[in-house]
């Protein structure tokens, strides 16, 4: 199986932010283009959606040295990877990232978005990354992770925020994540196959808290979010199946809403672990405890398996923040699509129904999906294998796959 990856996203700035984080030091070069897009056909909501080209190149640019980049229209996400450097199975990384939207925030209640209530949010951190891999020669490999960084984060109205809303001062800000993960998830739009089991820990510790909004809304000097993740993907080779499951969990203590745990919509590469509810706005549940199961299965319907059917469901008991409360505790959506993949893109047109979900009309929404990713490097080779040579032969190629 291989290694985990670090997957670290650049969103457009469009984009809300998620939660990212990094298993080790990868071996395997990847070069992929990502972009997933979602429209909501109830309620006001903004345009979501992310867009951004990763890389990891192992070898550079020096041979025990391993770059990993991730570049969106306003945000860079990068690390230097040094393998064994602190010892035979201990990788570190030093790593940076910044840009715009990074930390902006979307205010959500009993299933509206209050815009008047939002504001934008710009990020600079750099930090290390300390994997120790404590199997050698396991199939599946148990990697210990630590990353401490810095950040400054530097708030600011947008033009729908209400003149009397009090956006919070620039601050800066200490965070640090740990954790155990066996397995991994490959940066892949639903991989093969995959397997998971991991824990964490993440704790933010900023320079002052501070009331601001309306007065009514604290930042916490300290929060502390600990959860757990198990994924498995799998083919059913006999009848060509494809399906995965994924079971996570989470406590928080001193959450805030800049750093609560937030569930809803049907992104799957807009964070490390994506809190997935087909239907909902992105992020629209802000919860301080929750446990979150789901899956999908998909059923080739071509006989190159090219062509396929998705259906996903997820379901979530969610203990909500204080202040974001809403009738009822569970939460959940089913949806169903069009899958495309071969070599070199991976395509997914999908519908979501949130059946939970609250909107002026009583309880369920509806919402479009649209997922493409594009592998770099077959796409290269079948550009090359055009014959004879040319643009429009080698683009009929790629379009192929």
């Amino acid at each position: 199986m291989a290694r985990v990856h670090w997957g670290m996203v650049a969103l457009l700035a469009f984009c809300f932010a998620p939660r990212t984080g990094q298993g080790q030091v990868d071996p395997k070069k990847r070069e992929l283009v990502e972009v997933g897009y979602s429209a909501q056909l109830e309620g006001s909501a903004p345009l979501t959606g992310y867009g951004f080209y990763y890389l990891n190149k192992p070898g550079f640019p020096g041979t025990n040295e391993t770059l990993r980049l991730a570049v969106g229209p306003t945000y860079l996400d990068s690390e230097l990877g040094f393998r064994e450097v602190l010892g035979a199975n201990t990788d570190l990384g030093i790593n940076f990232s910044g840009g715009g939207y990074r930390d902006t925030y979307h205010e959500y209640r009993l299933g509206k978005y209050f815009r008047e209530e939002s504001f934008d949010g710009f990020r600079a951190q750099t930090g290390l990354g300390l994997y120790h891999l404590f199997n050698p020669g396991y199939q599946i490999p148990l990697y210990g992770v630590l990353s401490p960084a810095a950040r400054f984060v530097s708030y600011e109205e947008n033009p729908h925020t209400a003149d009397n809303f009090i956006v919070p001062d620039n601050r800066g800000m200490f965070t640090v994540r740990t954790g155990l993960r066996w397995g991994g998830r490959p940066m892949a739009l639903f991989p093969d196959k995959a397997m998971e089991l991991s824990v964490w820990y993440e704790g933010y510790f900023r320079t002052d808290p501070q009331t601001y909004g309306f007065g009514d809304r604290q930042i916490e000097s300290q929060s502390h979010l600990f959860w757990a993740n198990a994924y498995l993907a799998y083919h059913l080779f006999k009848w060509k199946h494809q399906f995965a499951v994924n079971l996570t969990g989470g406590t928080a203590i001193e959450a805030d809403r800049l750093s609560a745990y937030r569930l809803g919509g049907f992104l799957p590469l807009a964070s490390e672990f994506p809190l997935s509810l087909p239907g909902y706005f992105y992020q629209e549940l802000s919860a301080k405890d929750f446990a979150l199961f789901g899956g999908n299965y998909t059923i080739p319907v071509s006989q190159n398996r090219r062509w396929n059917i998705n259906f996903a469901a997820a379901t979530a008991y969610v203990d909500y923040l204080p202040g974001l409360e809403q009738p009822g505790h569970w939460n959940s959506g089913v949806g169903g699509g069009v899958f495309y993949t071969s070599k070199v893109w991976r395509a997914l047109l999908d519908y979501g129904y949130g059946i939970d979900a609250i909107r002026t009309h009583g309880r369920g929404a509806n919402a479009i999906y649209l997922l493409l990713q594009l592998d770099l490097g077959p796409a290269k080779e079948a550009y090359k294998r055009a014959d004879p040579p040319g643009f429009w032969r080698g683009l009929q190629n790629v379009l192929g796959g």
